[in-house]
């Protein structure tokens, strides 16, 4: 299986990234919509911005405040398999380091495709975080 790993640094404290992953209205401003707040246990859903179609869904798995949360996550693409996304906080001097890994992924030439759009739009997402943190 595939997986996807990130780092970005983000002038934030770790309490304010971990509401940017956690608080759904804020998940919005740089991510797609949920329906609810993520926390341990808790199904969720993903909606577009602007179409509000239902995009995805998964579980909490794990929520250890300001630290880690971890995630099932599948989408339309995925057609109805799972993978996991995992965020882990680091304090570091003036901000955060935020780490992403999204596991789980198929490693078949056919779904490279599938890789190659979350491997963008990761990056996309974390730019737009990056500077939704940094104003909070």
């Amino acid at each position: 299986m595939t997986t996807i790993r990130k780092s970005i640094y983000l002038k934030a404290s770790k309490a304010t990234v971990w509401s940017f992953l956690t608080e759904i209205d804020k998940v919005k401003t740089w991510f797609h919509r949920y329906d609810t707040d993520l926390a341990a246990g808790r199904d969720y859903k993903i909606f577009g911005q602007e179409s509000g179609k239902e995009l995805g869904y998964g579980t909490v798995l794990t929520s250890d405040p300001h630290d880690l949360l971890e995630y099932t996550f599948a989408i339309g693409p995925m057609q109805g398999a799972s993978s996991t996304v995992k965020w882990t906080l680091d304090d570091v001097p003036g901000g955060t380091r935020l780490n992403l890994e999204h596991s789980g992924l198929t490693d078949d030439a056919e779904g490279f495709g599938l890789i190659l759009a979350l491997d963008k739009g990761w990056d996309d997402h974390l730019n737009t975080l990056r500077d939704h943190a940094a104003a909070a």
